[in-house]
Formats: structure tokens, C-alpha cells, sequence
């Protein structure tokens, strides 16, 4: 987000205001959509404040928070003092948006204001808001506006398609006007006493399509408030963080107040609901399957609940059949989820897109990795038919079998690269020249054993299929040599980022080879070698691993995956170096990526400029990044296990 958006999140729902408070219904731009969306449709694409017929200017802008809190004024000179100050007070609730404005006369006369809220819903997809300015054909959408006595009722409808937004104001506005531009201003005569207050509430009740839980909106911001750092207070209760290491523990408390905000709600398979963490806002406030299952893992020493929904959730939407466009294949766990208008219609993808080669054996990581902490043994059978289909996938679909690997090929209707660097361009040789043909990324070949040795352990003691544990050992011991002999280079003593269609090298030095180390995919004197390497200056720059080691012809600094600093891969990696005993490098990488968060007010947000620290003495964000991601938020949580309270 850029300075002048400030984004507040509760679930499912989020708005990006302006520094006053304004929602001016900008269309795109790619990094900062305004307005409050619920389920990847805008509810509210204009919410504006005039003052006799001007916008007032910000004394005391918004300030980052759960509430949206700022101070106005008509604007003036020195010689005329403002006539009133108006403080303005937001905040999000599931669905909902409250605002309340306390207007106090600044003159010892009696003064009228008249007050203004100008405000639209276009129902706009977030898909059309981003920054590839596509166009999408709407045919037979209407949208209308309904005057009601305490405020305004905008609907939006295409066929199946129905949706809404109500505006209600506590007192009712006086007037409900007509713009001419499809918005409605709803306007106030204020007559205030010398020095006089008037207080105002607006409440704005969003109806998504397709969302039939009954909802109320609170009385008031501070209702919200309260709601939200109920369940902040809940997420954090009873976590034994590390008194030794204040910055370490102010970066977990606030990955987990994060996290209690971004739990969106889902379905398991019989049907019952859950709630589980969205990737990030603002693109991403949905499930995506490899953002869930690795969030989950980073949090399930100490907020086990998280596994325990996203589980069921992701088996519910396990593929069970081939489908095209949205990449599926049986037993294929999903890559994303999407409730829009677009995704409904077919017009993008997403609705359910099976674009990951990595989000299957990351579930069944998620699966063993419960089941051992937990010893939650009736999930895990019930279960067991969902992680064996999503074995036969590995085995079957995803190329194990048949390539030995891994292996996932660019869908021209969504995502070229479907690993976790999944931007175009982020699997490339180390002078940037792009993998060719199906890629055999490495990462992921590292994920495929763990799941595999997970997935047997599982099959034995709690499955009791010795036979089937058996094969899974083997498959995953003979993965392990193959990878060493394939991927290993000897010439640099570092794997290749990943094999082409030809089975050649892609040479790049990238930070995926620390996912081996977390996986135990490599040898320990391969691993060893990995990991120190992964600590020189070229990679590391001060604040964490960089994607893609400098000095290659391949790297920029502020690419999206080909030089910056991500802080769930330096998580990934810290985890890694500790497995493999390297506890000096895991600290060191530890004591980076704290920092940054410290300098952030202990949040990392979802990735950070690859700018070393010795010529910059502050982490330089990323433009483009989401603020509240959540394997961001629980990578602190994953430091906290790699390396204690050092």
C-alpha cells in the first residue's frame, strides 16, 4: 500500500481509506485499490466527506491501527481560524463498515455546518483493479440506488448474480441527493451551539453474493474495536514468549494479533464451518493452499487450531476430477480460492485453481506434522482417504512416476510458474534467461520427500498399512538420490534452482536451496554447504535471505522474486539451518529479519527490497507488497522454533 491508503482488516472483509478518511474510488493502479471490499467485490467504491461543500484537510491524518482515526478542518488561513474540527473515527467489522464523525464548533456564536457524505458502491471485482487494466464484458448488469429513510440502499445484479450495500446513518441525514454520477449524498443541517458538539454514526452493511449468514452491524467503531482485540487478545493468550529477546517477542505478538484478523471463513467436508487464514490484504484476503498450509506450520507448535481447520478445509476443495481451465487433477489440493463475480462466471480462473505444484505435498507435510504434534489421531483417519489421493497425485499427475519429479508446465490461462516463485520470469538461469518446457523446481522436490517420509510414518502407526508406509519410504529414498544427482552442482556446490523440460540445469543461485535444508532433502555435508553459503554477502543482505544471490545477471533488488528478501523463505531457512545444526547461521538470519520487523513496528510485511543493509541503514520496503500477510506474520513464530530466545 502506498502512504496514502491505510488498510483495516477483520476476516473477510477489508477497506483501504485515505489519509482523511476517503474511499475516491480509484479504479486501479495495481498496488493500492481504495474502498471496502467483502469476498473480491467492492462494496463501497466512493465514501467522501464535505464540509459546506469542501473537502476539509487532515490536522491529524490516519494513522496505522485496527481503527481509522483522524482529525479535520475546513480549510482556511492564519487570519480565519477553522470553524469547527471534525473527528472522524473508522473500523471494519465481518461485512460491515462503521464510522462515527463528532463535529465541535470552534466559535463562541451560534454556527450551522452543513456536512456531506458522498457515497457509491460499484461492485466492482477485484480482478478489474488490478494492475493489468483488463476489461471484462458485463452483459445485462444493472446497478440501483434506493433512497431509504435513514440512508441509502445500492443493489447490483447479472443474471444469478445479486448483491448489496446499505448505507444507514444514526441521526438520518436530512437529504438524500442525486450527483449525477450514480452516487447519493447524504447531507446534514448542523446547528451548533457556542462551542457546541454534534455526533454522527454511519453504518454500511454489505450483502456478497452467495454469503446467506445472518449479520448485524455494531453500534459503533469502538465496538469493532473491542470485537477485534478480543480475538487479538484470544490468538495470544498463553504463548510462553522469549523474555530475553523483547524485539523477538513484540514481533510474535504481532504476527498473531495479524493472524487473528486474517482468519476468513471456510467449509470442511461434511459441510461444517471453519475459519482459517487468508493469504494477505489486499489482494489475497481468500484461501490460497500453500499461504494456509506453510502459515499453519509456522504457528502449529503454539496455535495448533490453525492446522486443525485448514486441514479439512483444503480436503474439502481437493480435486477429484480433470479440469482444463482450472488446472485440476484428482486428488490435486487447490491452489486458490475465489467468491467474485468474475470467478462465478468463468471469466477468470480462480474460483477453484489448482495452479500449485507445491500446495499437495505441503498438505500432507501440514497433515504429519499435526498429527505427530497433536496426536489428533481421528483426524488423521479421517483424512486418510484425502492425503492418499493426494499421494496417487504426486505419484500420478504431478510426475513423480513417470519424471521422477515434481513437475508442473505454464497454464497460459493463469499462473506460468505454479512453485512458490510463481511471478513470470522467477525460474530463470543465472544470466535470466527463462526455463523452458515443463520445470522441475526444487523446492518442491524437497517438499515431495518430506511428505512422502511424513505420509509413511502416518500410514504406520496410524493408518496400520505397513505395506503402503514401505513404499513411500522407498519412493522417498530413491526421490533423494535422484535430486542429488540431477540438481547438485558441482562446479558452484549448490543445487540449481530447477530442471527444465530437457532435464538441464537452471543454474541460478537462488534462496530455494534453503527449503532443502528445512525439508532434509540434502546429504549433511551438501546441506552444511548450503547453508553457509546462503549466509555470504551476495545473499544475505542484512535483514534476511535474498531470493536470488547478487551479482548475477538475473538480479534486481526490487524484482519480485529475483533479488528480494522474503520473510516466510528466511523462515523456510532458518527452520533448515537449524535441522542441520548451522545454529549460528540460523541466529544470524533470525536477528535480521527481526530487525526488520522492529524498524516496521515489529511487522514483516509480505516481502522487502533486496538492498543490503551496509549501504542502507533501514529496510527499503517493496512497493507493491501486502502489509498483513500471513506467512509473514507467523514467520516470527517459526524463528521462536528454529532458534529460541537467542
Amino acid at each position: 500500500m502506498t502512504d496514502r491508503h491505510h488498510l483495516l482488516v477483520h476476516g473477510g472483509t477489508f477497506a483501504a481509506v485515505g489519509d482523511g478518511g476517503d474511499i475516491s474510488g480509484v479504479r486501479g493502479g495495481g498496488s493500492s485499490p481504495d474502498g471496502l471490499f467483502v469476498r473480491d467485490a467492492r462494496h463501497l467504491s466512493r465514501w467522501q466527506l464535505t464540509v459546506d461543500g469542501a473537502v476539509p484537510e487532515a490536522l491529524s491524518p490516519v494513522a496505522d491501527g485496527d481503527t481509522a482515526r483522524c482529525v479535520l478542518v475546513p480549510r482556511g488561513g492564519r487570519q480565519e481560524p477553522p470553524a469547527c474540527t471534525l473527528f472522524r473515527e473508522q473500523a471494519v467489522g465481518d461485512g460491515s463498515f462503521v464510522e462515527s464523525l463528532r463535529v465541535t464548533s470552534n466559535r463562541p456564536v451560534p454556527t450551522t455546518v452543513r456536512l456531506a457524505v458522498t457515497a457509491d458502491a460499484d461492485f466492482t471485482d477485484q480482478f478489474e483493479l488490478r494492475s493489468d487494466y483488463r476489461t471484462y464484458t458485463k452483459t445485462g448488469a444493472t446497478r440501483r440506488r434506493e433512497v431509504l429513510d435513514d440512508g441509502v440502499e445500492f443493489t447490483y445484479q447479472r443474471a444469478e448474480w445479486r448483491s448489496g450495500t446499505t448505507v444507514t446513518a444514526d441521526p438520518a441525514p436530512d437529504g438524500v441527493e442525486e450527483t449525477g454520477t450514480g452516487a447519493r449524498r447524504l447531507v446534514w443541517t448542523l446547528d451548533l451551539e457556542p462551542h457546541g458538539t454534534a455526533e454522527l454514526t454511519l453504518r454500511v452493511m454489505a450483502r456478497p453474493h452467495g454469503d446467506k449468514r445472518a449479520r448485524r452491524v455494531p453500534s459503533s467503531p469502538a465496538a469493532l474495536n473491542n470485537q477485534l482485540i478480543a480475538l487479538e487478545g484470544e490468538f495470544v493468550e498463553g504463548i510462553a514468549f522469549p523474555t530475553g529477546w523483547p524485539e523477538l517477542a513484540a514481533a510474535c505478538a504481532r504476527g498473531l494479533a495479524d493472524l487473528a484478523s486474517l482468519q476468513v471463513p471456510a467449509t470442511g467436508p461434511d459441510g461444517e464451518e471453519l475459519r482459517v487464514p487468508a493469504a494477505g490484504a489486499p489482494w489475497f484476503l481468500t484461501l490460497l493452499g500453500r499461504d494456509a498450509l506453510l502459515t499453519s506450520l509456522f504457528a502449529l507448535p503454539y496455535r495448533p487450531q490453525l492446522a486443525a481447520a485448514t486441514l479439512p478445509a483444503l480436503a474439502a476443495t481437493q480435486a477429484t476430477e480433470t479440469g482444463a481451465a482450472s488446472v485440476a487433477q484428482p486428488g490435486k489440493i487447490v491452489h486458490e480460492v475465489r467468491h467474485g463475480e468474475l470467478a462465478h462466471f468463468g471469466q477468470v480462473p480462480y474460483g477453484r485453481y489448482y495452479g500449485s505444484v507445491d500446495a499437495t505435498p505441503l498438505f500432507l507435510i501440514l497433515l504429519g506434522a499435526y498429527v505427530e504434534h497433536t496426536g489428533d489421531l481421528p483426524l488423521a483417519r479421517r483424512l486418510e482417504p484425502h492425503a492418499r489421493a493426494a499421494i496417487g497425485w504426486m505419484l500420478d499427475h504431478g510426475g513423480l512416476t513417470s519424471r521422477g519429479y515434481l513437475v508442473y508446465r505454464a497454464d497460459q490461462g493463469g499462473l506460468a510458474n505454479q512453485n512458490w516463485k510463481d511471478s513470470p520470469g522467477a525460474i530463470c538461469g543465472a544470466d535470466g534467461a527463462r526455463a523452458s518446457g515443463p520445470v522441475m523446481a526444487a523446492g518442491a522436490q524437497g517438499y515431495a520427500y518430506d511428505a512422502l517420509r511424513r505420509t509413511a510414518w502416518v500410514a504406520r502407526t496410524v493408518w496400520e498399512d505397513e505395506t503402503y508406509a514401505a513404499l513411500l519410504e522407498q519412493a522417498a529414498a530413491d526421490l533423494r538420490d535422484r535430486f542429488q544427482r540431477d540438481f547438485w552442482m558441482p562446479d558452484r556446490a549448490f543445487p540449481a534452482l530447477a530442471l527444465d523440460g530437457e532435464g538441464r540445469q537452471v543454474d541460478a543461485l537462488a534462496s530455494d536451496a534453503g527449503h532443502l535444508l528445512w525439508s532434509g532433502l540434502l546429504d549433511k555435508e551438501y546441506g552444511e554447504l548450503v547453508g553457509r553459503r546462503l549466509l555470504e554477502p551476495d545473499f544475505f543482505s542484512g535483514w534476511g535471505v535474498r531470493t536470488l544471490a547478487a551479482g548475477q545477471a538475473a538480479y534486481h533488488p526490487l524484482s519480485y522474486h529475483r533479488g528480494s528478501v522474503w520473510p516466510h523463505d528466511n523462515a523456510l531457512i532458518t527452520l533448515g539451518l537449524s535441522r542441520y545444526g548451522l545454529h549460528d547461521e540460523a541466529r544470524t538470519v533470525a536477528h535480521g529479519l527481526v530487525d526488520a520487523a522492529t524498524a516496521a513496528g515489529h511487522r514483516l510485511p509480505e516481502v522487502l527490497a533486496g538492498y543490503g543493509r551496509e549501504t542502507h541503514g533501514e529496510p527499503v520496503p517493496y512497493p507493491h507488497a501486502c502489509v498483513r500477510e500471513a506467512r509473514s506474520a507467523a514467520a516470527p513464530l517459526a524463528l521462536l522454533t528454529a532458534v529460541g530466545g537467542a
